[in-house]
């Protein structure tokens, strides 16, 4: 479990405003019938280059994960801009999203919560990647309803 810190390491925007963004974001899927995890990509100036959602189940996707749709939605990108980036998501990237994060060399993820879920973070921090856990209740309280409402949806999500 990673600890919770309010580094703000390569950034001049604000941590609580950019998991506001991805949980907006996770709101907004939920509100779809989707999965509630959401991110943005921003970077260290304070653009906001990318935010979506979880897609799945909207667009019958195996690949849409939040990050994923963040990334997608932020287009393409030199390498010079995505490593002076903070991906932003309401939950622990799950290893598929880990691989993206390490692809495009994004140093910096800071999530909303992992106690529903842990995914890539050992990967992340062994390849230089600054973690930054935030413990939101919000991340946490519309997950958590989400697997209590659709169980069998959020097993699909992280692979059971």
């Amino acid at each position: 479990m990673v600890s919770e810190t309010t580094s703000t390491t390569n950034s001049s925007f604000d941590d609580k405003k950019g998991m506001a963004i991805a949980l907006e974001q996770a709101q907004i899927s939920y509100n779809e019938g989707g999965i509630p995890i959401g991110g943005c990509l921003i970077h260290k100036d304070g653009r906001v280059l990318g935010r979506g959602y979880n897609k799945r189940v909207q667009n019958g996707s195996p690949i849409l994960h939040g990050e994923m749709s963040v990334l997608e939605n932020a287009g393409r990108l030199p390498h010079s801009i995505y490593k002076d980036c903070t991906m932003y998501t309401t939950l622990s990237p799950c290893n598929m999203c880990t691989g993206a994060i390490l692809l495009y060399g994004i140093k910096r993820v800071v999530m909303g919560e992992n106690d529903t879920f842990v995914g890539g973070e050992e990967l992340l921090k062994q390849n230089g990647v600054e973690l930054v856990n935030l413990q939101d209740e919000g991340c946490k309280e519309i997950l958590t309803k989400f697997i209590q409402e659709k169980p069998e949806c959020w097993n699909e999500d992280i692979g059971v």
